[in-house]
């Protein structure tokens, strides 16, 4: 049985004191590939050193986060975009649209969002794709591209059952994360209606933890709990689930060793 965390932020500067351990109860765990989520210029060098450490366990992703997306995005961008050809890197993440807490840069976010879409068209990488309170505005810039021309994930999912339908419908998988765990989340209603086939497995570690260890210091070893939910949700065992959502985040991250 073998699980991917398809989004986890699993780098020393979370875990200063216990790093390698943090990764290698992952490991323990059959969390064996972990994707690591970018947020600006200074992340590629800590993604760089937990590469460094565990290369057959971690992989990249290059982006700049929209709560990163400020009035100096233009040098962000250009100090990023060489990254996509460091060992590793395996898509564009996470990159996006968020409204939540600052709409002070709302236009740049959007000008940022789509020309980081563009670096994955252009490249044919998938994406990690975070959308808070914004979805009519990102899925209107997604839509300036040609059906099949982008791929990905939908990190952190919060949308409703029309924004995953369209997800699904354009190529784009449902990120899973320790939210489905809590007592009312939406999700539990929801993701019946996608599709197995459809989802994979995320953390956002260190944020976001699964119950038991709600309010906690995420990990990717926690990846097997999400997994045992979506087990129940669906009615199905946990090895069907490690098999179908590890098949899936191979489909999307087509530079992942088998």
């Amino acid at each position: 049985m073998t699980f991917i965390d398809t989004h986890t932020h699993l780098y020393r500067e979370y875990y200063p004191e216990n790093f390698e351990e943090v990764v290698q109860r992952a490991i323990d765990a059959d969390v064996t590939q972990m994707i690591l989520g970018c947020v600006n210029s200074e992340t590629p060098a800590q993604i760089n050193d937990a590469v460094s450490h565990f290369p057959d366990n971690m992989f990249a992703l290059v982006g700049l986060h929209p709560e990163d997306t400020k009035e100096n995005f233009e040098e962000e961008l250009a100090a990023l975009e060489p990254h996509i050809e460091d060992r590793n890197v395996i898509g564009i993440g996470e990159i996006g649209l968020d409204y939540y807490w600052d709409r002070t840069y709302e236009k740049q976010q959007q000008d940022v969002f789509y020309r980081q879409l563009c670096w994955a068209r252009d490249r044919q990488m998938p994406l990690s794709l975070h959308i808070r309170n914004a979805y009519p505005d990102a899925i209107q810039i997604l839509q300036r591209f040609k059906p099949g021309e982008l791929s990905g994930v939908m990190h952190c999912f919060s949308g409703g059952i029309q924004e995953a339908e369209w997800a699904v419908n354009r190529g784009f998988a449902i990120g899973v994360g320790g939210v489905v765990t809590f007592k009312n989340s939406k999700l539990q209603e929801l993701l019946p209606k996608i599709g197995l086939e459809h989802i994979v497995l995320e953390t956002d570690a260190p944020y976001m933890a699964p119950v038991p260890h709600r309010g906690k210091t995420n990990e990717s070893s926690y990846i097997p709990i999400i997994a045992q939910k979506l087990a129940e949700i669906f009615q199905v065992s946990l090895s069907d689930v490690a098999d179908q959502t590890t098949a899936n985040a191979r489909r999307i991250f087509t530079k992942l060793p088998e």
